[in-house]
Order: C-alpha cells, then sequence, then structure tokens
C-alpha cells in the first residue's frame, strides 16, 4: 500500500505533463492546419463559382442560338410556335416557347404552352408497363388473349403467342396500321380487338417490325385490367403527379377548356391557318392520348436519363429501352440523321445506333403526329441529354430538327469544356 502511494506522485505529474505537452504541440499544428483547411474551401468555392459562371454561359449561349434558330424557322413559314426542352444531367438547361399558340392572335408560346405529342405517348406507355412489372403486377410474357378474351390474330397457335412484349414493340404480326382507322372514328378499344380475328397476320408474333396504333393501345386494356386502374390514373400516380407534371392532360375536355394551348394549324396556299382540336386518340391514349408542355416534357426527360430512382430504378427503365426488333426499312427520315448506323424498336421507343467521332453512341427517340402537330423527342443516355421539340403545326422541320439541335447543343458545351477541365484541374492541384 505504501509502494503504491510512492508511485502515485511521479505517475500523476508525468501524465499531467503529457497532457500539457500534447496540449502545447496541438496549439503550434492547429492554427497551420486550419489555415490549409480553410483556404481549400475557398478555392473550391471560388472554382465552384467559375464553374457556375461557365454553366450560366453556355444556357446564354445556347438561348441565343435557339432563339435564332427557331426565329429563322418562323420567318421563313416552315412553323408557327414551338415549345422546346433541353436537359442535361438532372438540370432543366432550357425549357422555352417561340413563336405564337395561334397564328391569327399575338398569344406566344412559353414553356407552360400545352401541346398534343401524339405517338410520342407510347414512350410513356412503354416506361409505365416496365414500372408495373416491376412491382410484380404484369410479365412481358402475359398473352393478349388472357385479358381481351374476343381477341384473335390468326389461330389459336399463332394468337397464343401475341404478348404485352409484341404489341409493345410492334412485332405483332398484324399489317402496317391494321384499323389506326377505326382508333380515329372513336371506336372503343374493347371494340376494335375483336375485329382482329378478320385480319391475315403478314408474319409470325415477333419476328417482324409493323407500327401499329389499335394493336399497340391494347397495352393500355392489358395495364387497366391487371390494376384495375385506367391508363390515366396508372399515369398519374406514378409518373405526372410525383415528377409535378402540373399541365398535363389526356382527354378532350381538359384540353378544350386549357387556356395556354397551342392550336394546330395546317398550311394553304403558303399560309398557315389554325385548326380545331379534334378528338383523335382520347380513346387510344397509350398509342397518342397524352397532351403536355415544354417544362412537363424536361421533367420526364430528367426521369428517362435516370435522375429520379425514386420513381423508377435504371434497370426498370432499361427494359422499356431493350433494342427488340430491327428497323430495316431504309427510308425512314431519322435513318438519313449523321453517323446513322441501325435501328431497332423497344417498347414504345425506336432506339438508334450513330456514330460520334468514330465512337458507337446510343439515341432514345420518338416522333409525334396527331390534329396537325409533330413533335420529336430524343435521349442520349452516354451525353446525360434530352432535346424535346413540340411545334403546332406539321412541318418538314420535325424531320431535322433533332440532329439541328443536337449540334448546337454538343458545339456549346464543347467550346466551354476546356474552361470546365480547367477549374476541375485546378481544384484537384488544391486539393491534398
Amino acid at each position: 500500500m505504501y509502494i503504491f502511494k510512492i508511485f502515485k506522485k511521479p505517475a500523476f505529474l508525468i501524465f499531467t505533463f503529457f497532457l500539457i505537452t500534447l496540449s502545447v504541440v496541438r496549439s503550434v499544428i492547429a492554427p497551420d492546419k486550419a489555415v490549409v483547411i480553410s483556404t481549400n474551401k475557398i478555392d473550391k468555392i471560388q472554382v465552384n463559382q467559375n464553374e457556375i459562371k461557365i454553366y450560366e454561359a453556355q444556357k446564354e449561349e445556347l438561348n441565343e442560338a435557339l432563339v435564332a434558330y427557331f426565329k429563322s424557322a418562323i420567318a421563313s413559314g416552315d412553323i408557327v410556335g414551338a415549345g422546346v426542352s433541353i436537359v442535361k444531367g438532372d438540370s432543366i438547361v432550357i425549357s422555352e416557347g417561340f413563336g405564337k399558340r395561334n397564328i391569327k392572335l399575338n398569344d406566344k408560346v412559353n414553356k407552360e404552352t400545352v401541346f398534343r405529342l401524339g405517338s410520342i405517348s407510347k414512350g410513356f406507355a412503354g416506361v409505365l408497363a416496365a414500372k408495373l412489372k416491376s412491382e410484380g403486377l404484369l410479365d412481358w410474357n402475359d398473352k393478349v388473349s388472357d385479358f381481351i378474351p374476343n381477341f384473335q390474330l390468326g389461330d389459336s397457335t399463332n394468337t397464343n403467342q401475341i404478348t404485352l412484349a409484341t404489341i409493345l414493340s410492334q412485332t405483332s404480326g398484324a399489317p402496317y396500321h391494321s384499323y389506326t382507322n377505326l382508333v380515329e372514328a372513336g371506336l372503343a378499344l374493347t371494340e376494335i380487338a375483336t375485329r382482329f380475328k378478320s385480319i391475315a397476320p403478314i408474319s409470325k408474333p415477333g419476328k417482324m417490325y409493323s407500327y401499329q396504333n389499335a394493336m399497340f393501345a391494347l397495352s393500355g386494356e392489358i395495364m387497366q385490367k391487371t390494376t384495375h386502374q385506367d391508363i390515366s390514373t396508372l399515369l398519374n400516380n406514378r409518373f405526372f403527379k410525383p415528377l409535378e407534371m402540373n399541365t398535363v392532360s389526356m382527354d378532350y375536355q381538359t384540353l378544350q377548356d386549357t387556356k395556354n394551348v397551342a392550336l394546330p394549324h395546317s398550311k394553304s396556299r403558303n399560309s398557315w391557318r389554325p385548326l380545331k382540336l379534334n378528338h383523335n386518340y382520347y380513346n387510344a391514349i397509350a398509342a397518342g392520348g397524352i397532351n403536355a408542355s415544354a417544362i412537363d416534357m424536361a421533367k420526364w426527360m430528367e426521369l428517362l436519363l435516370g435522375h429520379h430512382p425514386e420513381i423508377i430504378n435504371k434497370s426498370a427503365l432499361q427494359e422499356a429501352f431493350n433494342p427488340f426488333i430491327e428497323i430495316k426499312e431504309n427510308n425512314k427520315y431519322y435513318q438519313h440523321w449523321p453517323g446513322h448506323v441501325s435501328s431497332y424498336y423497344g417498347f414504345g421507343w425506336r432506339i438508334h445506333k450513330f456514330l460520334e467521332n468514330n465512337e458507337e453512341k446510343t439515341m432514345l427517340h420518338h416522333g409525334g403526329s396527331v390534329n396537325s402537330y409533330r413533335n420529336e423527342i430524343a435521349v442520349y443516355p452516354d451525353s446525360d441529354l434530352g432535346i424535346c421539340v413540340l411545334l403546332n403545326s406539321n412541318s418538314k422541320l420535325a424531320k431535322t430538327v433533332i440532329p439541328d439541335i443536337y449540334k448546337i447543343v454538343t458545339d456549346v458545351f464543347s467550346k466551354t469544356n476546356s474552361k470546365t477541365n480547367l477549374a476541375k484541374n485546378a481544384l484537384a492541384t488544391l486539393t491534398p
């Protein structure tokens, strides 16, 4: 016990001395260390501010180029109005309107002006089906006849091979545009479905691309049967409400009541005249019955690029974008775009392979025509880029507007890439 007391004080003194020494060392080292951390933070802020300035300069230059492009198109009489969106990464770079909603009035198109989408609606249906599959509510191999008992195309063996996958991929074996006339006449899809028994298939299911509206729209009936909700409700609940796509609609009456709507136009004797809105395709929403604005489409493209995993994950998205069948005809406008290599159809999407700087890249694309509206959407996963152009006229410009704008975008971003890289390199050298 006495021995313990002898060693207790020296031990206490040594421990105290250690603490004092440690404190002095920290007080000497800490200020220098603090200065280094503070400098890095300041430098990072400066670099980030430079990147923000570069990004704002890109936006300004891009906007100026687009204004010039569409101003020229309007002045030459190629178009009446346009809603345009460009998305890069998870940012909406441009969401803007150009021209007029009605050639006879002064109302301007803006980012919230509503257009009819036409067949761009098919892309929504394909992604919705992929979402429902990821939830275990349906499968690509589900047979159409299991959900629509009166459906028949060819004999029973052929009919049993027509699945959700084959109608979404335009490979049902039905002749080109079978019963599109009945869709445009306003017949119910359940009635149109019974008419296919009168048609002779031109190929086995899954073997040949043949574009459809009526057949494709039956996907909406299948989704309704398996979820007990119509396609409008499914799209609203799964996508439009979570994405806050506030101007979207899927019926004639809502469009008719919308004030900020771009009226369709047709050309007569080299001048445009406004047309009335019609009811076509609201009985076949999956094929062509969605209305939306430029800002809606920007939000949609963010999802398509995979920036909303809380709504749909990338693996589910990819199922809609997988090439299902090659489009072998060589007479389509998109097959003449720069660098085009090959085209395929997925589920409501065309998938194009193209060469850029000797590198093969992918584009997800679809066009849409209805009621004299003409629209184009293109998503570039390799560049994390999306472009959508909505036109309230059936203009020839639609055939080239995607590659035209893609070139404008890539030119603008490539000019400032070196500046961005300098900023990133500066940041790297400042980071210990």
